[in-house]
């Protein structure tokens, strides 16, 4: 092999450790489902039939009344951008009701207590 070939084989095979190091890859890997994320966030803008500003309340409405209350958003009602079923427990048409009044609960633990539920959308889940 001439000098000139094997200089250019030794800075291939380089370029391949490189491209194949175990850092690379696993930056790669790691970066995937932000990358995923990105592109669906943008389509999802990009095609849908609103503006840009009701798409984007309407997908942080969609993670949840948490995410929503750390924004600053106020409640959505029923056919505005931002409702979601989901976030509607009480089927009244207002999501994310943020100024309610909570229950008061006594300190007393009560004779018959019934088992403790908890929300999550439509479903309860029973704690025994």
């Amino acid at each position: 092999m001439n000098p000139r070939s094997a200089r250019r084989h030794r800075r291939a095979e380089q370029q391949r450790r490189r491209a194949l190091s175990p850092m690379r890859i696993l930056l790669m890997v790691l970066a995937l489902p932000l990358t995923t994320g990105i592109i669906a966030v943008g389509t999802y803008i990009r095609v849908n039939n609103g503006d840009r500003e009701n798409a984007l309340v309407h997908l942080v409405a969609l993670v949840g009344c948490d995410a929503v209350q750390a924004i600053g958003f106020n409640t959505f009602n029923e056919g505005e951008p931002g409702y979601h079923k989901r976030n509607d427990p009480d089927g009244d048409g207002i999501a994310c009701e943020f100024n309610k009044a909570e229950p008061v609960l006594s300190t007393e633990p009560s004779r018959t207590e019934a088992p403790k539920q908890r929300m999550v959308g439509n479903a309860k889940f029973v704690r025994p």
